[in-house]
């Protein structure tokens, strides 16, 4: 397992300096769903509640978010991004998978730079979730954000990462 590139010789944190690096197009895919009552998600999917179309804002929230990373993470480089996109599915209960109700999302994030967005992909989905459980929350304070991970990476030196 290679080093932890956060930290110099001396074990303090620093940005990872990327000026050597050549630009290519890199690619991030990060999922993650919020689990609901019942009710909560036949609100979100009939579009009626009192503060709006629920996906439409979360989808802003999370291309917002991913265009915003390196203001919420300390160590990540500002990048111009090529491309963000923010899907979501919503999946009724399932009593025999024992499967709450819930709203998948899947974030995709592109660039063409020195360094990945592998971190714009994960803090899309986020936020997206988060901005889904504030706009219910008047109705359902015990949802649960669970899942979020790196789906696929692609591009730089370190190749493609496709997750199991």
């Amino acid at each position: 397992m290679s080093s932890l590139t956060h930290f110099d010789s001396r074990g303090q944190a620093h940005m990872v300096d990327v000026a050597d690096k050549p630009s290519t197009h890199r690619v991030a895919i990060a999922t993650g769903r919020i689990e609901m009552q019942d009710a909560t998600l036949e609100l979100i999917d009939s579009g009626s509640s009192k503060k709006g179309d629920v996906l439409g804002i979360a989808r802003i929230a999370g291309i917002q978010a991913a265009k915003r990373t390196s203001d919420l993470v300390p160590l990540c480089h500002p990048l111009a991004l090529t491309r963000v996109a923010v899907e979501f599915a919503t999946q009724p209960a399932d009593p025999d998978a024992d499967q709450p109700s819930q709203v998948l999302c899947i974030a995709t994030v592109e660039t063409v730079g020195p360094t990945g967005v592998e971190m714009e992909a994960l803090c899309a989905v986020q936020v997206a979730l988060l901005t889904v459980y504030d706009m219910c929350k008047a109705v359902d304070r015990g949802m649960t954000i669970t899942g979020v991970r790196l789906l696929e990476k692609h591009g730089g030196k370190s190749g493609s990462f496709v997750a199991d």
